[in-house]
């Protein structure tokens, strides 16, 4: 079954041999993906992979792929030509060798998220959330299964790519589920019936800092406004089977089609 194409992947690969590009193999191939952030708010693709060329005999980390909201770079093989190692996450980290089976720089291509105030983050995160979508589906990973953050993977000290999703009001837990969703949508899968709203009115008040979300009762949905706590929102109707969060499936949508959370909330109905 063939996958959509949505964005070009471009070649600017790292001198090799050098401490950022050995050269070497992947092996015994790729079974994972990697998700990580930049770390470096407003750079791009493009000066993250030159910082990358101008450091290459000095500096040893690498990643395979640097996405922004204009380009996908590939600096080291990893889709485009035969895989190669890349050093984006510490040997001595055991995590990945439980989860599956293999060191990330030996079986797991690493991501590069690039976000910032000079960014579009919505851009950025489709292109994002594709290419993984993509590597899973060129190497024939589970996309539920296959994908892990770098913060899972070294706790104590890395926080990508939940800190750059977060710039952007985006958690990790979303991310995972987005590549899912992208995966299936690429591969022209039918998408789930919708769930049924129930014409059901009453006034809400916000519990914490609320996000209101357009047109769809998901987190994926964009952040139409965020309401304060203790602000009132009145509702027209409400759906059961939304997206679970923490457990609680049940959204209210307003008159404007925004959706929010019923655990945000304390509702009562007219």
């Amino acid at each position: 079954m063939s996958f959509l194409i949505k964005y070009p992947i471009t070649a600017r690969y790292l001198p090799k041999p050098s401490k950022r590009r050995s050269g070497l193999a992947m092996s015994p191939g790729v079974r994972f993906v990697v998700a990580h952030d930049t770390g470096n708010p407003n750079s791009s693709a493009a000066a993250n992979v030159k910082y990358y060329e101008n450091s290459a005999q000095t500096q040893s980390a690498s990643a395979h792929l640097f996405v922004d909201d204009h380009e996908i770079l590939e600096c080291i093989p990893a889709v485009l030509g035969a895989p190669e190692k890349a050093w984006h996450v510490l040997y001595n980290t055991p995590t990945d060798n439980q989860l599956f089976g293999f060191n990330a720089n030996d079986a797991a291509i690493g991501v590069e998220y690039c976000y910032g105030d000079k960014i579009n983050a919505d851009e950025s995160y489709r292109r994002y959330v594709w290419l993984i979508a993509y590597i899973c589906h060129t190497y024939k990973l589970d996309p539920a299964k296959s994908v892990v953050g770098h913060f899972f993977l070294d706790p104590q000290r890395k926080t990508d790519p939940v800190t750059g999703l977060a710039h952007s009001r985006r958690s990790y837990e979303q991310l995972l589920r987005d590549v899912v969703t992208e995966y299936n949508a690429c591969l022209g899968k039918e998408p789930p019936a919708p769930p049924v709203v129930e014409e059901i009115s009453g006034m809400a008040v916000s519990t914490a800092r609320l996000n209101l979300r357009k047109g769809k009762a998901s987190t994926s949905a964009p952040i139409s406004r965020t309401l304060t706590v203790g602000a009132e929102i009145p509702y027209t109707g409400v759906i059961r089977k939304g997206e679970a969060i923490n457990g609680n499936t049940v959204w209210y949508r307003t008159v404007d089609n925004e959706w929010f959370w019923s655990g945000g909330v304390f509702a009562s109905s007219h």
